[in-house]
């Protein structure tokens, strides 16, 4: 898959959930992915996200903020979008 395609995904992933969304196949979620998730969200001008690991034992995911548009208390967009 190549760049272009990974931003159309993106993109898409967007208009249908909501917000953001990373997936990782990673045995833990670290801080750096988790500022990566951050960066996405700031550089594409989204609110929230979700970073989702399929790679541990157990499914594990983190809700992410823009702080420049969203205050985590009244982000409304992923969580009423499903």
């Amino acid at each position: 898959m190549n760049m272009i395609e990974t931003e159309d995904i993106n993109e898409l992933t967007h208009k249908i959930i909501g917000c953001a969304m990373q997936v990782k196949a990673v045995e833990k979620l670290e801080d750096v992915h988790k500022a990566q998730a951050i960066n996405y969200c700031e550089a594409y001008n989204i609110a929230d996200g979700l970073l989702i690991n399929f790679g541990g034992k157990s499914l594990e995911f983190k809700r992410v903020y823009n702080k420049n548009l969203v205050h985590p208390k009244i982000s409304k967009s992923c969580s009423d979008s499903y």
